[in-house]
């Protein structure tokens, strides 16, 4: 069994505890200087925080120096010795190394992580090492923490957590921008339309993809257990080359039986803020680093959130306020069109200064499933806006009337029976039903700041890149 050793976030956590006592610590050399007063300065990270815990090596004793001599940036070390009060400026404590052992060597002259800012370019090039980084070490830990709280929100409420399906057969937007999942030989494509089952001989025998969302799945077990949620990884095979898109990413879906718009945008607006809060609170460190090296007015933007309510605006509104703004706009802005990103972010950023729900959106521009407003012309639809991003939340209260579901389903070209236990839901025991999603990477973005989505997750899948 390895030796027992202290996290690094714990002893700056506890320091009054740990002073004067022998500790051990594990983790990789951020930097070594030697000194003219044989001292050697290492500094050694753990991934537990952001701050490096900096090692005092006496020169002068060689049961040290012999295993020092070889160590360089990106070493991993084991270090045993007493942690003191530091005389430094920028740190409490120091550890005063007694032994020392080098795990794994890293060549200098290969190592490509130095003492200096990468650009994140560079670093998604070399993304088995730039979690090493202080950028990402950080976004990982809020991430982690934010994952979590996602998980407490709902429990504390009621909510059933369950696993909706990777694979699926249903495309839940009816956009068609689905990865298929097939084992039939890449030599001999498959033509679909053709008379004789195409998918006959593949392994699912029908037509099979990666989940665009888990909303429908989800509604199965909204209309058994009342209230669930499901968290995991979606897929959009959308060719976006933004700071917005990825191809593959993480989202937060929640069903509500006997609920409504109004139910729906209530519960997104608590949940948006009290992940704000669990940041402003529990992860000040990173949040400090990402006010000061990336987005100065971060910390001040985001408690704005959590103090103000959200502004409520219907689509038509929303597109009155646009066109009478003056601002000349890349894409045009009419009633029937989609909002885009600059419209979102003008709302939020111009006009409120604080997010917005903009609701009843067009009928032609949302997906089959969407309740139809009485005016037959919209739906009950939401999306909640925030300011440097656009859209964060989309959800909408789910259309529970056979009737109206079937004539959905017949202007926008879907097939009930492609569908037909999606129908059934609504022939035995059929309820008003909401539910909506927030994209975790998304979210991200906007609680540290950084300006592209790909640095927000462990490994990004974007048009053309795959790695890792």
């Amino acid at each position: 069994m390895m030796e027992k050793s202290s996290r690094i976030a714990e002893l700056f956590e506890r320091e009054d505890q740990f002073l004067g006592k022998t500790v051990t610590v594990q983790g990789w050399v951020r930097t070594r200087r030697d000194s003219k007063a044989e001292i050697s300065f290492v500094e050694i990270n753990d991934g537990s925080c952001l701050r490096n815990l900096q090692v005092i090596v006496e020169l002068s004793r060689p049961e040290l120096t012999r295993h020092l001599d070889p160590v360089t940036n990106g070493c991993s070390l084991c270090v045993k010795g007493v942690l003191q009060t530091s005389p430094g400026k920028g740190q409490n404590i120091e550890l005063h190394a007694d032994q020392l052992k080098i795990y794994g060597l890293s060549d200098p002259a290969l190592y490509p992580l130095q003492k200096k800012r990468h650009s994140f370019e560079f670093l998604r090039k070399i993304g088995h090492l730039r979690p090493r980084t202080n950028t990402i070490g950080a976004v990982t830990r809020v991430r982690s923490r934010l994952s979590y709280a996602v998980h407490q929100f709902f429990q504390e409420r009621g909510f059933c957590y369950i696993h909706t399906p990777i694979i699926t057969a249903s495309d839940c937007e009816g956009a068609g921008e689905t990865f298929r999942v097939t084992t039939l030989d890449p030599g001999h494509p498959v033509v679909e339309g053709q008379a004789d089952d195409p998918f006959r001989d593949d392994f699912f025998g029908k037509a099979a993809y990666l989940t665009v969302s888990g909303q429908l799945q989800a509604e199965i077990y909204a209309l058994a257990l009342g209230r669930v949620y499901t968290f995991g990884p979606t897929f959009r095979a959308e060719n976006s080359n933004t700071s917005r898109h990825l191809a593959e990413f993480w989202m937060v879906e929640p069903e509500m039986a006997f609920s409504d718009l109004e139910d729906d945008l209530a519960m997104a607006e608590c949940l948006v803020k009290r992940l704000i809060e669990v940041v402003l609170s529990q992860c000040r460190e990173d949040l400090a680093f990402f006010v000061r090296f990336i987005d100065p007015d971060l910390e001040k933007r985001l408690e704005r959130v959590v103090e103000t309510a959200f502004e409520i605006i219907t689509y038509t509104e929303a597109v009155r306020l646009l066109k009478h703004s003056g601002e000349d706009f890349a894409y045009p802005v009419e009633w029937g069109n989609d909002l885009q990103a600059e419209h979102e972010r003008y709302l939020t950023e111009k006009v409120f200064r604080k997010p917005a729900a903009v609701i009843d959106f067009p009928r032609s521009l949302k997906p089959f499933y969407m309740r139809v407003n009485d005016d037959g012309d919209t739906v009950a639809a939401m999306d909640i806006l925030v300011p440097g991003i656009g859209e964060i939340v989309g959800g909408s209260q789910r259309e529970e009337r056979l009737d109206l579901l079937l004539e959905q389903m017949r202007l926008k070209g879907i097939s009930p029976d492609d569908y037909s236990w999606y129908v059934e839901l609504r022939q035995f025991g059929s309820v008003p039903h909401a539910g909506f999603g927030l994209g975790l990477e998304r979210f991200l973005q906007f609680v540290t700041g950084l300006p592209n989505i790909r640095e927000v997750i462990p490994f990004p899948r974007s048009p053309g890149h795959a790695q890792f």
